[in-house]
């Protein structure tokens, strides 16, 4: 018994030493990993907190690459304003800034409060103050004011208590950002058209000047160190390595903004009168392409007004009807067919191909038999097709092959984005779309089964203006850069020769006489000849013809010596008449009369005047509203942007405080006046004041400020 007792305290006393030595190696281990613990603390804040601070700095800091560039603006051939970026900007406040006491604030944020709720109104004083003071306890230093805040706002923002600078504190902050704005509102405003970026960037949206001359006018982006605030927001702040961006340069447009102004009012007056749909008019410059006019105006289904809101003149393909009908005879003119002709007998204007009744829309010739000239003249469906028919059929690839060597199948390469490519069948093609039915001719000579845009009917009857030279259509001129020029686009030659001399020129004496004898007669004017042809086209909808029409009126003036060639369409007309002749042509009229008499200097015509148009609340449709820009507007209507009753009004300077040097210096120039300038930014000051009566010559002086 005793000796296992023994035996039990030896156990125990081996156990109680097994035990202890597994606690002293844990102890050794823990001890060894608190050492390594505290070696690697020191090391990190002695040996390498150089490298710890760059990496927390990375994470505080960062370079913004993307901050916008002011982009160039866009001038009309004139020299009028037609886009620009102004100014604007978005303020933001300090609110935590320690050099604010306590005491400071919460004598002033009540006055702050309500300065901020009278100048932007969003909020009651109360509020403003509550979110003041909510902003000051959670140590906000990047509180958001407002954004799109105006120069003259700005300036008022930088008087009110603890926003305006002290020898103790700077709480503001302001970041200045470019917003667009169009002087002429929709006046061409589809045409000038925008630029965006998709927010995935993987997709660009193209429209009208501003997107095809992007690369132009967007400027270069800078650079701009940013700092990480609360809530995730980044804050600018000052660095040696911040790169200001480079402005954009500026386009001059063809666009004659006195001449797109008269055809935009005759355009939209006429909409209205006949309750249309939609309407587009181009005015071209023979000689050159350029473009002097482009208006679309199409029914807003929300509120009925008619807007700029897309481009049907060049990106929407149409049945053009009896338009296309001067493009077929000319193919038979060329090959001597019309010359051999006398008459064409057309009955009592009704004609069957295969089943299929022809029509004239009215009895011109009680005998039944008319001249090629007469069936032009007047439009005749079923003499021009007879003509075509009656030499073409069964040989329409001959056909086809002269008919898209005058009239090109292709785009005209117009510089605006979404042209697309007119659609003539070609007979050398096996698919169903290209398919020649046994009525395909005859109704392809009148502008059935062909698709083309106004723009290309135009290009091509401009050609024959233009003595069979096709040139391409523009609506840019120039870049310019500081107000230098530094890219002009010049004339480019499609086909320098459409057909012969003497096609042409019996193409014109068709024309002529549908003026001065056929359909055309409502265009006729004593004072100089107009050379032209109507449309009158059936609608198809859904792939069958109904009861609804376009109406168009195509050709060019003076007819003895061309300068200026037009298309006028007008889209469902849906009240009182839809005949072409009725419809389309005295819009052709009244812009042919306007723009003769500007060219030719006829009763003289100020090119700074305008003719008063009238929005729903009776302002004039060509001044820009004060509440878009108070800055822009004042500026641009006191540059002369006036309806003819109010162009008595004396010459006075305008207000471009708050525009960029570029911009205040053209305007004033454009005025006549001689700049001074003062120091680098924005223009803060102008001598004399706006407002002030002036006589060419007279100096202004800017003083700049780097806002």
């Amino acid at each position: 018994m005793k000796e296992n007792n023994k035996t039990t305290k030896k156990e125990r006393a081996g156990l109680d030493k097994g035990v202890m030595s597994r606690i002293y190696i844990v102890y050794v281990f823990l001890l060894l990993i608190a050492i390594g613990i505290f070696l690697r603390i020191v090391q990190l804040q002695i040996f390498k907190a150089n490298e710890l601070n760059i990496i927390a700095e990375k994470r505080e800091f960062r370079f913004d690459d993307n901050i916008e560039a002011m982009r160039g603006s866009i001038y009309s051939e004139d020299g009028r304003l037609m886009a620009t970026s102004v100014p604007v900007f978005e303020v933001r406040m300090d609110v935590a800034l320690q050099d604010i006491k306590d005491s400071v604030f919460n004598d002033s944020v009540t006055w702050l409060a309500l300065g901020l709720s009278k100048m932007f109104g969003d909020y009651t004083n109360w509020e403003y103050k509550q979110r003041l003071i909510k902003a000051r306890n959670e140590k906000n230093r990047f509180f958001l004011i407002q954004k799109n805040v105006t120069f003259d706002q700005l300036t008022q923002l930088k008087t009110l208590p603890l926003l305006k600078r002290t020898r103790d504190y700077n709480s503001l902050i302001v970041i200045r950002t470019p917003r667009r704005e169009y002087p002429f509102g929709i006046l061409a405003r589809r045409s000038l058209g925008y630029f965006k970026d998709h927010p995935t960037d993987s997709l660009k949206v193209l429209v009208g000047v501003e997107g095809e001359y992007n690369e132009y006018l967007q400027g270069i982006k800078g650079r701009q160190l940013k700092q990480r605030m609360a809530y995730g927001e980044w804050k600018p702040i000052d660095h040696l390595n911040n790169i200001e961006p480079v402005n954009g340069k500026d386009i001059v447009v063809t666009i004659n903004s006195y001449l797109q102004d008269i055809a935009h009012s005759s355009l939209k007056n006429q909409l209205i009168a006949h309750n249309a749909d939609k309407g587009c008019l181009i005015l071209m410059e023979v000689e050159t392409g350029e473009l002097r006019a482009l208006v679309n105006l199409m029914k807003d289904p929300k509120d009925g007004e008619f807007k700029e809101s897309y481009n049907m003149a060049v990106g929407e393909l149409f049945e053009p009807g009896s338009i296309f009908k001067l493009p077929a005879m000319m193919v038979a003119i060329e090959d001597g067919v019309v010359q051999k002709i006398d008459s064409v007998y057309i009955g009592n204007g009704e004609v069957k191909y295969n089943n299929r009744v022809m029509k004239d829309s009215h009895r011109f010739d009680p005998d039944g038999w008319v001249t090629p000239e007469n069936c032009l003249a007047h439009s005749s469906n079923v003499g021009v097709s007879k003509i075509i028919y009656d030499h073409y059929n069964g040989n329409n690839k001959s056909f086809y092959n002269k008919l898209t060597k005058m009239f090109s199948a292709d785009i005209t390469g117009v510089d605006i984005p979404g042209e697309p490519k007119p659609f003539i069948k070609d007979p050398h093609l096996k698919d169903k779309r290209n398919y020649w039915s046994s009525v395909t001719l005859p109704w392809m000579s009148i502008g059935y089964e062909v698709l083309t845009t106004p723009l290309q009917m135009l290009t091509f009857y401009n050609a024959v203006a233009n003595n069979g030279k096709m040139v391409k259509p523009r609506i840019v001129k120039e870049v310019r850069e500081n107000g230098n020029t530094v890219k002009v686009f010049e004339s480019e030659i499609i086909n320098p020769s459409i057909c012969s001399q003497s096609t042409v020129a019996l193409a014109k004496h068709f024309l002529l006489s549908t003026v001065e004898n056929g359909t055309g007669r409502n265009v006729k004017n004593n004072d100089y000849k107009i050379a032209g042809k109507t449309g009158t086209a059936k609608i198809n909808e859904n792939g069958r013809y109904i009861s609804k029409y376009n109406a168009s009126f195509i050709g060019y003036f003076p007819a003895d010596k061309p300068k200026f060639s037009c298309i006028v369409v007008i889209y469902r007309p849906n009240e009182g008449a839809y005949y072409a002749s009725q419809v389309a042509a005295p819009v052709f009229k009244e812009v042919a009369d306007m723009v003769f008499a500007f060219a030719y200097n006829i009763d003289p015509l100020n090119k700074n005047q305008f003719i008063a148009h009238k929005d729903e609340n009776g302002a004039p449709m060509n001044r820009l509203p004060d509440q878009v820009n108070p800055q822009l507007a004042e500026l641009v209507n006191y540059e002369g942007v006036k309806p003819l009753e109010e162009s008595k009004c004396p010459m006075v300077i305008p207000d471009v405080t708050g525009l960029s040097v570029k911009d205040a210096t053209h305007l004033l120039e454009a005025c006549n006046l001689v700049v001074k300038i003062h120091g680098k930014g924005l223009v803060k000051i102008q001598s004399p004041e706006p407002g002030t009566p002036y006589k060419a010559g007279d100096m202004v002086e800017l003083k700049l400020e780097i806002i």
